[in-house]
């Protein structure tokens, strides 16, 4: 959430940046600035009727110490009708805030300069590729035939048990997810991030603190019930671990990892792009997330790309890495580059981390701050990166590495998938 003295000093500056967004913000911004000089003025109202009430309480036991009964009852006729308006103007202050809010949840985040204008991801700029385009033998074929030849992920079976999206893992399967999960884990441990294990559903108070709330309801999972969301990333628990704390200079930065299965709705999604691995509504993922301080993030968030780009190179996958464009920025972030890799027998590149820097942002509706060298408090800023989502990594590593008699695993998982190859059963 932008800060209302970000807003009231770069009114004009963040209209225009917002059209970067192909959003026109202005009658938002000026809401949210109206309603900022009337909880203002209530407030200074407000304080001038508490300030005087005081003084009357003060006044009113001089008297009535000194026996002037009279002029001390007088007084309190005059000290209720403050309490009167001072309720008034406490629910008023109430009404303003709540109305305020709700605006300011509706504005997303500035982009940073950086950040060009686009409509879509095909607008998205390319900064590089790294690594060679496999050269596939004859007769191979893509990841989901693969899956049935091999039984390793059986898409039918769970269709069967809960729906499509949601895919049994079997066998040489189940064991290389697991040893994608331990490896990227074990690669986060020793860049220097603590490991999570979070819960896989948030209160609706978790979901405002990172911007999946309001933006993106309608793409996750609600437990009516219980009132609770199930969680489309581990972004969402570990950031709010967060929530409404102070962090010490001396805890910063703070460097968090976890596992979790990520749960999106994904609705709408249809068509050739969703086939297989490419598109599920539950799939694993390990996140890497920072608090940082302000002047240290972009730092920050180059050193999280170069990890997620080691682990490609480590698993022997070509990459290309872009920089998101205003139309294909989530709400929440500042900038954000994402890695693709290549999966050759789609012959598509296919996305496989999204790395952001929220800035302020979210530590603004977290109330998460850093204590200052002078004593003082300052917001923090935050980011996160996959590192990484395992559904299309798991397609171009099948796709990529077939041979005649089976799909070969990258070296650097050997050790913990316990086979060299993928063999039929």
């Amino acid at each position: 959430m932008l800060t209302l003295t970000t807003l009231r000093e770069n009114r004009d500056a963040i209209i225009a940046d917002f059209t970067k967004r192909n959003l026109d913000a202005t009658s938002l911004v000026d809401e949210a600035l109206a309603l900022d000089e009337s909880r203002r003025s209530i407030k200074k109202e407000l304080d001038d009727q508490l300030a005087e009430g005081n003084k009357l309480s003060k006044q009113i036991g001089e008297l009535f110490k000194a026996g002037d009964h009279e002029s001390g009852n007088k007084l309190r006729g005059l000290s209720t009708d403050i309490k009167e308006t001072s309720q008034k103007l406490k629910e008023q202050m109430t009404e303003v805030e709540l109305a305020l809010r709700n605006v300011l949840l509706q504005l997303p985040n500035r982009p940073h300069p950086d950040v060009i204008q686009g409509k879509s991801d095909a607008d998205n700029e390319i900064l590089g590729q790294e690594g060679d385009l496999p050269k596939l033998i004859d007769g191979a074929v893509p990841h989901w035939d693969l899956c049935d030849t091999y039984k390793l992920i059986d898409f039918e079976l769970g269709v069967k048990i809960t729906g499509a999206g949601f895919p049994v893992y079997i066998g040489q399967g189940a064991r290389l997810q697991r040893a994608l999960i331990n490896f990227f884990l074990d690669e986060a441990r020793h860049a220097g991030y603590t490991e999570y294990m979070p819960p896989h559903v948030v209160n609706a108070e978790s979901g405002y603190g990172t911007g999946q709330l309001p933006d993106k309801e309608g793409q996750m999972y609600y437990i009516q019930a219980d009132d609770l969301y199930m969680i489309p990333t581990a972004e969402v628990p570990l950031t709010n671990i967060y929530r409404d704390v102070i962090v010490e200079p001396t805890e910063l930065p703070v460097k968090m990892c976890g596992y979790t299965p990520c749960f999106r709705r994904e609705a709408g999604s249809y068509g050739k792009d969703v086939r297989g691995l490419n598109r599920l509504h539950q799939f694993d993922k390990v996140e890497i997330v920072q608090i940082q301080y302000p002047d240290e993030s972009y730092a920050a968030l180059e050193v999280m790309v170069d990890h997620v780009k080691g682990l490609l190179r480590k698993l022997g996958l070509p990459f290309r890495t872009l920089r998101l464009c205003g139309g294909d920025l989530s709400f929440a972030s500042a900038l954000t580059f994402d890695l693709e890799v290549y999966s050759a027998a789609q012959e598509r590149w296919l996305e496989v981390s999204s790395i952001s820097n929220f800035e302020s942002f979210q530590a603004n509706r977290l109330k998460c701050r850093y204590r200052t060298e002078d004593g003082k408090t300052a917001l923090t800023h935050t980011l996160n990166g996959s590192a990484l989502a395992l559904p299309r990594i798991v397609a171009a590593l099948l796709e990529n590495n077939q041979v005649a008699d089976g799909i070969e695993i990258p070296e650097v998982l050997r050790s913990y998938t316990g086979f060299d190859k993928i063999t039929k059963p």
